[in-house]
């Protein structure tokens, strides 16, 4: 008689998968890197080699933020870029207790990651709140605060973990959906805008968004494939295709290309318009005496920042800017190469008046 199947018996343990090889190159086989608690060893040997873990966010110009910033207990704070959460925590440990930071972030994947990291440091609901908003939308929590913010901080870097991860379509290195939005749930990815445009609107937005010098090359081999650009690879392709054979420098080779992805991504996000928005309605959202931080990586964004904080300045709404930029030392340039192109600015907030 054969014995009966007992169908309440727990199912069989699935076991990891494992590495393939010594080191793995797909960013979903790297479950050391996307479990740093328990690979605490694995992840800063990544970090010590000048590297990011997958998954992971190294936060940018920390020291000169918090120098510029001067967070002190019980401020109220807005981090308009939640990110990763690196620089809440540190903004955190200093205005607790009596404190409270405000995260918000468009990211609907990102922001739950980054609430649950600093939750389990022990943040209460009255020291930590977190929406999903766009920072261009930040005077709708406002009458939630309470009238305003000691102190702001937009970083507005794309974090590693939106760059690392093919899915989210940012990344060149591996092959993934051409999407490039900051919130997949909204909008139209990146291939439906390349599709959408002309041969001339493409060069344009190259030049305008990121001062290309092939734009025109680019957008011609882009215009002349047979079928549709729908992945990053056949993106990158596209523009390795139209540069001169002069450009023989693999570095070069790879700049050009990133400069496509970051055109193409301001426009899908419409992140210029999101930024001037941002800058209009920061002062309303200062205290006196308040002060913001911005950290910046082109051009067209650090121009945009500079010209709302003199405009501000010169208006009187603000009692005083950082007038030379402010970058990564040298040794942050060198651990985290990341930091390179970044800028830091800050303005302080007159006494309350007209706006």
């Amino acid at each position: 008689m054969t014995e009966a199947v007992n169908n309440d018996e727990a199912p069989l343990h699935k076991r990891r998968v494992r590495y393939k090889g010594k080191n793995p190159r797909r960013f979903d086989e790297k479950y050391k890197e996307h479990d740093p608690e328990h690979y605490a060893k694995d992840v800063a040997k990544i970090i010590q080699s000048g590297k990011t873990p997958a998954g992971m966010h190294r936060s940018i110009c920390v020291q000169e933020i918090l120098q510029v910033l001067e967070p002190r207990p019980g401020q109220i704070v807005l981090d308009a870029t939640l990110g990763y959460g690196g620089h809440a925590r540190e903004l955190l440990s200093r205005i607790t207790p009596g404190g409270c930071l405000w995260g918000i972030d468009v990211d609907p994947i990102e922001i739950k990651r980054a609430e649950a990291r600093l939750r389990t440091s022990g943040y209460t609901q009255e020291e930590l709140q977190v929406r999903r908003i766009n920072f261009a939308g930040v005077l709708k929590i406002l009458s939630e605060v309470g009238g305003g913010f000691d102190l702001i901080l937009a970083d507005l870097g794309v974090s590693s973990m939106q760059l690392d991860d093919p899915g989210r379509g940012f990344t060149f290195k591996r092959e993934g959906p051409l999407d490039l939005r900051l919130n997949p749930e909204r909008g139209q990815p990146a291939s439906a805008l390349l599709q959408s445009l002309s041969e001339k609107d493409f060069e344009n937005m190259l030049r305008v968004n990121a001062d290309e010098p092939y734009a025109h090359g680019i957008a011609k081999s882009v215009f002349k494939c047979r079928k549709p650009i729908v992945t990053t690879t056949a993106l990158a392709d596209a523009v390795r295709r139209a540069l001169p054979r002069t450009v023989d420098d693999e570095e070069e080779r790879t700049r050009s290309i990133r400069r496509t992805f970051q055109a193409l991504r301001i426009a899908v996000n419409d992140e210029f318009f999101v930024l001037e928005q941002f800058l209009k309605n920061l002062p309303m959202c200062l205290n006196s005496d308040g002060r913001a931080a911005i950290l910046t990586f082109h051009s067209g964004e650090d121009d945009r920042v500079v010209r709302s904080f003199k405009q501000g300045l010169e208006s009187g709404v603000y009692a005083d800017m950082g007038r030379e930029p402010i970058r990564a030392s040298r040794q942050e340039q060198y651990d985290n190469p990341r930091s390179k192109s970044a800028i830091l600015r800050w303005v302080q907030r007159g006494k309350k008046g007209r706006v």
